[in-house]
């Protein structure tokens, strides 16, 4: 089964799935509504079953020689203490590969890279579609109109056409908390590969890349819309007393490379992915927290499985069909199973509470932290023929 496809949204998601669409043989549109493609973004892990999604689309190799593996590290508290190690070593074993950093610019430039450039129209923003003809979907394009056999809304959090295809659904809802990211401007000499430090209220941490620089991350508890006038110096006061190599960190970053943003998730869950000939995909879908760095991998196991999906079914509607049933279930768990992380973490405050987090952590064995992450990345995709 072939067809044509417009793909809403250039981002991880779109890409992927626009990927494993023309691999089976789909002509694909990709409609991004930024004007210029400034790769803006800092950096994130990516776990086995995002890696192997990328296998399945034919760019994993191109990903693993650009990204760094993750092998040591774990989660501190601010003083400088352990709670936990990360056993990257074993995590391979389990697993076949580790746990990568990687940049999102670099990780949109090789999935850009997959595609032709005429597959990606950017400054092309869609808001809504027609689905009066059950067999088509029209998608208004500034002043042409698309035609396809299938729409797939990757769109992101804040996704239009999600809210025109589910008008009665709530929308994303912030979680609380608020996000502080930049990549450091030059190299840093860093011990380990990935941290995560809790204090009350907030979460440091970084991840190191192929190149020396490093990705850090503040989390902090925090109404939704507060901005810094000069958002580096408010870390540095609020984590320049924070054990090495947080301060080095900060001090390695420009001032304007520092973003922000605050984190909305779906809480409501969807009842379905699918509305007619229009799937969604990624953020759109199942927006999450940040806590298991799985909001990434999610997408790229949707775009596996969609592509997946086309190729075994003989029609578009039991395609969808088959994406629905095998991708909502699985991502709206990882995704309460990410909110239940950040409320046991960063966002936990009493400190009762924090002392008894705390000291389970420090008690559990090795092999505990390794089955938690295993019981999210042990996923393994569909073949596409």
């Amino acid at each position: 089964m072939g067809g044509s496809a417009v793909v809403v949204g250039g981002g991880i998601g779109g890409l992927a799935a626009a990927i494993g669409l023309r691999l089976i043989g789909w002509e694909v549109t990709v409609a991004e509504r930024a004007p210029v493609l400034a790769d803006l973004g800092a950096g994130i892990s990516l776990h086995a079953n995002g890696i192997r999604a990328l296998d399945v689309l034919g760019v994993g190799e191109a990903v693993r020689a650009a990204a760094r593996p993750l092998y040591t590290g774990g989660t501190r508290v601010p003083g400088g203490a352990w709670l936990a190690r990360m056993d990257g070593t074993a995590l391979e074993r389990e697993l076949g590969t580790p746990i990568v950093g990687i940049s999102r610019a670099v990780l949109h430039q090789l999935l850009r890279a997959a595609l032709p450039s005429e597959c990606l129209v950017v400054g092309a923003e869609v808001t809504s579609v027609d689905r009066s003809d059950p067999s088509r979907v029209r998608i208004p394009l500034g002043e042409a109109v698309l035609e396809a056999d299938l729409v797939v809304a990757a769109d992101g959090v804040g996704s239009r056409l999600r809210a025109q295809l589910f008008p009665q659904h709530p929308g994303p809802a912030y979680s609380g908390s608020t996000v502080l990211r930049a990549i450091t401007e030059r190299p840093v000499e860093l011990d380990t590969d990935f941290e995560l430090t809790w204090g009350k209220g907030a979460e440091f941490g970084h991840i190191a890349f192929a190149d020396g620089r490093a990705e850090w991350h503040a989390v902090l508890d925090s109404p939704p819309g507060v901005r810094h006038a000069d958002a580096l110096e408010a870390m540095r006061c609020r984590f320049g007393e924070w054990h090495d190599p947080i301060p080095e960190l900060l001090g390695a970053t420009r001032s304007d490379a520092v973003l922000h943003h605050d984190i909305h998730e779906l809480v409501t869950p969807l009842p379905t992915f699918t509305a007619g000939r229009i799937v969604l995909l990624g953020d759109a879908a199942h927006a999450m927290t940040p806590n298991l760095g799985q909001g990434a991998c999610q997408a790229l196991e949707d775009a596996a499985v969609l592509a997946a999906a086309l190729v075994a079914e003989p029609t578009v509607e039991s395609a969808l069909a088959r994406y629905d049933t095998e991708r909502r279930a699985r991502s709206q768990s990882v995704a309460r199973a990410a909110r239940q992380a950040g409320r046991m973490g960063q966002q936990l405050t009493h400190p009762l509470a924090v002392a008894l987090r705390n000291t389970a952590l420090r008690l559990a064995p090795s092999r505990a932290m390794v089955r938690t992450t295993l019981r999210h990345a042990d996923w393994t995709p569909p073949g596409l023929g």
